[in-house]
C-alpha cells in the first residue's frame, strides 16, 4: 500500500484496531487522539509517522475535563486503502488481515488493560462479527485464546490467563518503556 514503510504500516494497523479513527472525502487521514497523561506514547507513534504529519502532537482540551494529546496525518492516498479496509462497510469493522507483533503491541497499548491474570481488549466499539474475527485471528496466528466477556451492556475480548502470559512475552520484546503502562495495572 503506497510508500508507507513496513513499520509504519503495522503501527497504522494497530492503532486503527485501536484508538485510531480515519476520516475521508478523496484520501483517507488518520487521526492519534490520546489522554495527555499517554505523551510519550503520542510522541513514540508520531516519530514513525511524522512524514505523514504536518503538524506536531498538541495538547487539546475535549469532553470536561479531559485533555487529549493527539495529531492527524495529511490526507494521502497511501492512507485510503486502509479507510475502506477498516470503513468499507461505512462503520468501523475489523477485517482479516495479518497481525504482526508490532500490531498487536500498538493495539495492546490503545485498547489494553491488565485485570489481576488478564488482559482485556477495549473492544467494545466493534460489532460481534469483528469480534469473533479477532479472537479467531488471536488464536489462528498467534496462539492466543480469549473470549467476549460482558461490560455492562456490551461486549469486550478478554484474554485466558495463558494468552495473557504469550501475549505479554511477545510484547515485552518490543515495546517502548514509557508505553506499557497499560500492562502494570
Amino acid at each position: 500500500m503506497g510508500s508507507l514503510s513496513e513499520v509504519q504500516r503495522q503501527i497504522i494497523v494497530g492503532s486503527l484496531l485501536g484508538d485510531g479513527a480515519m476520516r475521508c472525502k478523496t484520501n483517507a487521514l488518520l487521526e492519534i487522539n490520546h489522554s495527555v497523561h499517554q505523551q510519550s506514547y503520542v510522541d513514540w507513534k508520531y516519530r514513525h509517522l511524522a512524514d505523514l504529519v504536518r503538524t506536531p502532537p498538541k495538547a487539546r482540551r475535549s469532553n470536561g475535563a479531559r485533555i487529549a494529546y493527539r495529531f492527524v496525518t495529511r490526507s494521502l492516498p497511501e492512507l485510503t486503502p486502509y479507510f475502506r479496509l477498516f470503513y468499507g462497510t461505512g462503520r468501523k469493522r475489523i477485517p482479516e488481515l495479518e497481525l504482526s507483533e508490532l500490531t498487536l503491541a500498538v493495539w495492546f497499548m490503545d485498547d489494553g488493560c491488565r485485570s489481576r491474570n488478564a488482559v482485556y481488549l477495549n473492544t467494545q466499539q466493534y460489532d460481534e462479527v469483528s469480534q469473533s474475527t479477532i479472537l479467531r485471528l488471536l488464536r489462528e496466528q498467534w496462539g492466543i485464546e480469549g473470549a467476549l466477556n460482558r461490560d455492562k451492556t456490551y461486549y469486550r475480548v478478554r484474554l485466558s490467563v495463558e494468552g495473557t502470559r504469550k501475549s505479554q512475552s511477545s510484547l515485552s520484546r518490543i515495546c517502548c518503556q514509557s508505553s506499557d503502562t497499560n500492562f502494570r495495572k
